[in-house]
Order: structure tokens, then C-alpha cells, then sequence
């Protein structure tokens, strides 16, 4: 990518025309909003040595070799898997790369994502090149939860915030990249990725309507009585869990806002009436407190914690059946 999501435009305009560039950038915001893209846009930018109203030319020798994946000036550090940290190894060998001259004569660049994916170690090994950096050598950051880096990282680097479109820009986007899709289908995809464009489009990819739609069957089913919260977990286990547990958190939430009457209808459509119902029936205490197990169990996930997924996703149904039970 060489250009940013269109709905950053503006931010992008305003950093390409500086005349002088800060020698660490934080690019943060929501999952999906196109921090991603504006990053490594930003960096063929800084790379290019032509470049055209502010966007690399993708013409130079310098675009050739970025395109080629082999430009030697221009360093990318992930995790080895998703999910996994960044450990102090791989940050030890950005020190030496902006130890050494730029091979191509001109700037240096460092892409770091997910920045919060860093164990303690490595970022620690990063604040001495934030505090003693190298002259056109940059450092470009990209998180989703800036809040868990150090903050002695967060002040050494120039924060950017990148902002979600407005809905009906994000709606007429995901139309325009998913034209198979029905006006509805991406509406239910933006809900689902919490309005962000780029998560709506891994959503579309993993067929999570699909997905979504055999769930809510399975929860209407397991409310009536016509399936076991253990056959259910059997059935759900392909599932990804990131988006069992989003959909759960979403639907609680529409719970709590419903019970307190901040609401007249819930936001997850597909579930409305699912939960008007269950809304006049839970409990604030019992809701609340599975709330609490829900968020520490997706904490759990996230952090690849070794958890039974069945055995989970079977204590999930139960608690989400006995809200309706226990009063």
C-alpha cells in the first residue's frame, strides 16, 4: 500500500507536507481503522525518492526494491506468530540495522507491529534507540492498545491518532470493496467490526456471516431447550473463538443497555428480540457478574492462554442459559 484509507486523507496531508519528520511515530486507534496501511504507506513515503503529492512514485529504484520485499534500508518486526510477543531478539536486531549506514544512501525505516506485542525485555532494549536516534532513521510504531506500552516509549515517540470513518463513508467503502455484498450484509459487517472498514473486510473474508447466523440459530435453540449447552460447544469448536467472544461481549452489552432502559432496541439486530426477552428476565447482579467472566476469559484468549476451548465455550452456554434461570 501506498496511500492511506481514504477517511485519513486529511491526517495525511497534513504529515507528508512537514518539512521535517520526528524520529518515532506512534500510529494508534481502533483494530481495522487503517493504521496498518497509513503506516506502510508512510513508510514508502519516507523511502521514495521521488515522490508525487506526497505519495511514493512506486517508479524509483527505491520503490522497485520496497515492492520487491527486498529493500535493505527498510526493516519490518512482527511477532513470529499471531498473537505471540515480540521478544528482546528481534528488537536487538533493529539496533544493529540503525546502527549501521542506509545501504541505498538515504533514510532508514523501521516498521513495528502490533507495538504492543513487545515483552518487557524488548522494550526496553527499544528506549535506547528512541533515546539516542540516528539521523534519517525512523521509527514508525503501530498499536491498537497504546495504554500497554511503557510510557517512557509513548513519550519519546509523536503520537498519531487515526480515527474510524463516519458510518456512512465506511458504509459506502465496504460497499464499493465487497460489491457481491447486499447494503445489509456489510451493515451487519461494520456492526460486527465495531465500525472499522478494514476489520469488516477480515470479517467478510472469514464468511462470518455465515458463521454469525448458525450461532445465533444455536443460541435460540439452547434457550428453548432443543439442544445441550455440551452439544452446542461440540458444534461451535471450529468457530474462531476472537469472534465467539466479541459476539458475546456485543450482546451483553446490548443486555445491560436494554435492562437499564438506555436502549429501546438492541443494537445486533439479528439478536433483538432474543434479547428484549432476556432483558426482562436477568438480573443486574447475575449480568454483571458474568460480564466480569466473560472479559477475563477474553483477556485469557487473547493472551493464548492454554485453555480448553469446549470446555470453555460448554461453561459459556451454561452461565449464558442460567441468566435466565436464576431469578
Amino acid at each position: 500500500m501506498r496511500e492511506p484509507a481514504p477517511w485519513h486523507q486529511g491526517t495525511w496531508q497534513s504529515l507528508t507536507m512537514q518539512q521535517h519528520f520526528a524520529h518515532a511515530y506512534l500510529f494508534s486507534g481502533q483494530a481495522g481503522c487503517g493504521k496498518r496501511r497509513f503506516a506502510t504507506a508512510f513508510a514508502a513515503f519516507l523511502l521514495c525518492d521521488a515522490p508525487a503529492a506526497g505519495i511514493a512514485c512506486d517508479q524509483c529504484r527505491s520503490c522497485h526494491l520496497r515492492l520487491a520485499g527486498s529493500h535493505p534500508d527498510l526493516l519490518l518486526l512482527e511477532p513470529e506468530e499471531e498473537g505471540k510477543a515480540i521478544r528482546v531478539d528481534a528488537v536487538r536486531q533493529l539496533v544493529d540495522f540503525i546502527s549501521q549506514t542506509a545501504q541505498q544512501g538515504g533514510r532508514k525505516v523501521v516498521l513495528l507491529r502490533p507495538a504492543e506485542a513487545m515483552n518487557l525485555n524488548a522494550a526496553n532494549a527499544l528506549l535506547k534507540s528512541l533515546e539516542e536516534p540516528s539521523a534519517e532513521t525512523y521509527l514508525l510504531l503501530v498499536s491498537d492498545q497504546p495504554s500497554r506500552l511503557l510510557p517512557t516509549i509513548r513519550s519519546r515517540c509523536r503520537v498519531q491518532p487515526l480515527e474510524l470513518p463516519a458510518p456512512e463513508q465506511a458504509a459506502v467503502w465496504l460497499s464499493e470493496q465487497l460489491p457481491e455484498r447486499s447494503a445489509q450484509d456489510c451493515s451487519l459487517l461494520l456492526q460486527m467490526a465495531g465500525g472499522a472498514p478494514l476489520r469488516a473486510m477480515a470479517l467478510a473474508q472469514l464468511d462470518a456471516l455465515s458463521q454469525r447466523e448458525k450461532v445465533v440459530e444455536g443460541i435460540k435453540a439452547l434457550l428453548k431447550g432443543q439442544i445441550a449447552p455440551s452439544r452446542l460447544a461440540e458444534q461451535w469448536n471450529p468457530l474462531p473463538i476472537e469472534l465467539l467472544l466479541d459476539w458475546f461481549c456485543a450482546w451483553t452489552l446490548d443486555l445491560l443497555k436494554l435492562q437499564q432502559g438506555a436502549v429501546e432496541t438492541a443494537a445486533s439486530a439479528d439478536m433483538d428480540k432474543v434479547l428484549g426477552y432476556m432483558a426482562k428476565k436477568v438480573e443486574i447482579a447475575q449480568l454483571l457478574a458474568w460480564q466480569d467472566w466473560l472479559l477475563e476469559h477474553r483477556r485469557l484468549f487473547a493472551s493464548k492462554a492454554n485453555l480448553n476451548r469446549v470446555l470453555f465455550l460448554e461453561k459459556a452456554l451454561v452461565q449464558w442459559k442460567n441468566l435466565l434461570e436464576r431469578r
